[in-house]
């Protein structure tokens, strides 16, 4: 517990500290226009209020990758809660605030917009389908996951609640994606804000009344996942892909520009987007201590489980252990809303960066249909894929992971170049160290995983160190080159 503790406070002087370098170094000035002001168009570019704004940008980053993925990192031990906090603070927050100020200052621009900028029309062609994938599949998991806990809360289970309830949600989705942003998500967006903050909060008194002996820091950094069943995943690339949100995530880095289109100064961009970050890390590092207790001090078997319990199972025996029935309800109503709030601005963003890319107002509803309706059928197909095949969810999350893991490689170089072209001394190593370092991560889980080229799972370590030393130095030879050319 006192490891958990540490990392806690860290996450609090991480957003003080290194927030507030990363913010002086960007340069946000509160009389620049933001796009609210200056492209207000009553659908998308509308000023809202900061703790709105705050909310709404917290639900859209904040899936079920803080919560399952902390569970399944957990495995392996308190190496989790490191990443975790040293991810948080630097890499993830400064990923997700330096996109959104970036998209901000050009304009409320999208993720592909942003990384062709910075790194040139093919790279954004790439990026432009890259990022259209990401947020059909992020739509297609985040209706499966809230459906498969509501038809268990509903008390059915059966594959019928689940349709209802899957349908309900794409439905919403369908509305959420056309309507303005203040009608829908603008007013359903705190509700469900309080309800995942209760059970954040929650489950940390719980932890606090309970106190449970849990692994330290101190106590090793090895992997622990052998003694839970865990076997064949090694802590370097594994850890860095399971847990992402919470950590790092590139998804962030599309949602990141709604709230762009939506922030009234530029100084609230701190608050937002790294206090967002720091926000989930936050959540993350709850439910990594919990998961410890479940995996390590005789949680699983004191509420009648083992440890092959997935995810959503050791959250919802959890809830109901810790919470009784009232407080499972409202933790694990956080839990749903969680996906769901991530799935709607996903295909919302999707439509933006759609629009943006073929120059289409998005103004009227027909032309916002014009963009929806196909995308809306492909989601339909995706989702359709996950229920007749029965490794379907588990297959397209993996990818899913690892594209993950990949859309925030090409943002931090996007933001890497960006820092060096605007002539910042040294800080571009703010993020061309989390840049080198998760261009080995997506690397070598590529290379080594069998969903990729199934390489010697032991060949990781000097995979990893060798793309890593590679990336920097290709960097400092574009970087001579650019100065020799100056």
């Amino acid at each position: 517990m006192y490891s958990f503790l540490l990392c806690l406070a860290a996450l609090v002087i991480g957003y003080l500290l290194y927030g507030t370098f990363v913010e002086k170094v960007f340069g946000a000035d509160a009389t620049r226009p933001t796009p609210a002001i200056t492209k207000a168009d009553g659908i998308d570019f509308i000023p809202m209020p900061t703790w709105k704004v705050f909310m709404i940008q917290f639900l859209n980053i904040a899936g079920t990758g803080p919560i399952f993925g902390a569970i399944m990192g957990a495995k392996f031990g308190p190496a989790s809660y490191l990443w975790i906090v040293l991810g948080c603070i630097f890499a993830g927050a400064v990923h997700d605030y330096l996109s959104g100020m970036l998209s901000v200052r050009h304009g409320g621009v999208g993720l592909p917009d942003l990384v062709g900028t910075y790194l040139g029309k093919g790279t954004q062609r790439v990026m432009l389908c890259f990022c259209v994938l990401l947020l059909l599949l992020v739509g297609a998991v985040f209706v499966y996951s809230p459906a498969e806990i509501l038809k268990d809360m509903a008390g059915d289970g059966t594959s019928k609640s689940f349709m209802i309830w899957a349908g309900v949600i794409f439905v919403y989705y369908i509305i959420a994606t056309l309507m303005p942003i203040d009608k829908i998500i603008g007013k359903i967006y705190p509700v469900f804000a309080i309800a995942l903050i209760f059970m954040a909060l929650a489950l940390m008194i719980g932890l606090f009344v309970k106190w449970p002996s849990l692994p330290e820091l101190w106590d090793g950094l090895y992997n622990r996942g052998p003694s839970v069943g865990v076997t064949g995943q090694p802590i370097f690339p594994c850890l860095f892909i399971t847990i992402a949100c919470g950590a790092i995530s590139g998804f962030h880095a599309t949602q990141s520009p709604l709230m762009a289109r939506c922030m009234k100064n530029e100084r609230l961009g701190r608050p937002v987007f790294y206090g967002a970050m720091i926000t989930e890390g936050m959540v993350a590092l709850i439910w990594a201590a919990v998961s410890s207790w479940f995996f390590f001090d005789g949680g699983a078997a004191s509420v009648g489980a083992d440890m092959t319990a997935s995810a959503p199972t050791v959250v919802t025996l959890v809830s109901k252990s810790w919470l009784g029935t009232l407080g499972a309800i409202l933790a694990l109503l956080g839990v749903v809303a969680a996906p769901i709030t991530s799935g709607d601005t996903a295909l919302r963003s999707g439509r933006l960066i759609i629009a943006d890319a073929l120059h289409f107002d998005q103004k009227t509803r027909r032309n916002r249909l014009a963009i929806s309706i196909p995308m809306f059928l492909l989601v339909a197909l995706l989702l359709w894929y996950n229920i007749s095949d029965v490794n379907g969810f588990n297959t397209i999350w993996r990818y899913f992971g690892w594209a993950n893991q990949t859309l925030s490689v090409f943002t931090l170089w996007a933001i890497t170049v960006y820092l060096c072209k605007s002539h910042k001394g040294a800080y571009y190593l703010i993020t061309l160290l989390p840049a080198c370092f998760m261009t080995a991560v997506c690397t070598t889980y590529i290379a080594t995983a069998k969903i990729g080229l199934n390489l010697p799972m032991s060949w990781n370590q000097a995979l990893g160190i060798g793309v890593f030393a590679l990336s920097a130095v290709l960097f400092y030879i574009w970087k001579s080159q650019k100065q020799n050319k100056q």
